[in-house]
């Protein structure tokens, strides 16, 4: 089984920044894709960032691009988004996702295997 565990949300006013952690645990394989999303009021959960297994290729939704960055540190099994220039659009809650066994990137919720509960994030304008 694998576990996925987000921090670092919180409340920030608009034009601020926040970094998001998403540690995994368990049979999460040596190499595996993540994924980031996001979740508004009223809205469905939406694509935000993914990264490949080794980190070398990252993809953005189009409206994150320049803003957030996502990046690894295999050996802490730890994911991170780096969130700049918030706006309040971007409030939600931020899920991350893992693809075991997978090296490549992922972009689409069904192809993701396991999640993690979520963190809130709060942008105030």
């Amino acid at each position: 089984q694998v576990q996925l565990v987000e921090s670092g949300g919180g409340l920030v006013q608009a034009g601020g920044s926040l970094r998001l952690s998403c540690v995994a645990s368990g049979r999460t394989s040596s190499s595996y894709a993540v994924g980031w999303f996001r979740q508004g009021p009223g809205n469905e959960r939406e694509f935000v960032a993914a990264i490949s297994s080794s980190g070398a290729r990252t993809y953005y939704k189009a409206s994150v691009k320049g803003r957030f960055t996502i990046s690894r540190d295999n050996a802490k099994n730890t994911v991170y988004l780096q969130m700049n220039r918030l706006k309040p659009e971007d409030a939600a809650v931020y899920s991350c996702a893992i693809r075991p066994f997978f090296a490549g990137l992922v972009t689409t919720q069904r192809e993701y295997d396991y999640w993690g509960q979520g963190t809130q994030v709060t942008v105030s304008s």
